[in-house]
């Protein structure tokens, strides 16, 4: 993964090919509140909430990768199963599933053929009971 920037299951978003240009990483933490008479709410903490990760990017498909690379990512999400993530540095960073992907295309050759496509895609982490077994 020596040009990866991340990994999702097989596809890869990498600097020659389907790079990002901005990632989002949110993480929810549940704290409920309790009432006092006299003073502050007390505050316990009750989990996890979401875990949340949104891309943004750019594609020359002219340049390196070609006019399939959003395809495949798509084909990839609609297999409907949670998938691994991995930084670039490899760092496992768990199981997540894709909630989202959004094209648009600009600047236009022959034949209608995009030279430049925008996307953003929205992933959550998929906790299923494993992330007790997950070191992340």
């Amino acid at each position: 993964m020596a040009e990866a920037m991340l990994q999702l299951g097989a596809y890869q978003f990498a600097v020659s090919a389907a790079a990002y240009q901005d990632l989002t990483r949110r993480a929810e933490y549940r704290w409920a509140a309790q009432e006092r008479v006299g003073a502050t709410d007390a505050l316990q903490f009750t989990g996890f909430g979401a875990e949340s990760i949104e891309l943004r990017g750019v594609i020359y498909p002219f340049y390196k990768g070609g006019l399939e690379q959003l395809d495949r990512l798509r084909a990839q999400s609609a297999l409907g199963v949670p998938l691994p993530l991995i930084s670039g540095q490899g760092r496992v960073l768990g199981l997540w599933v894709v909630l989202e992907v959004i094209e648009g295309q600009k600047v236009f050759a022959p034949g209608g053929v995009p030279r430049r496509q925008d996307f953003e895609m929205r992933l959550r982490r998929y906790d299923g009971g494993l992330r007790a077994l997950l070191p992340f």
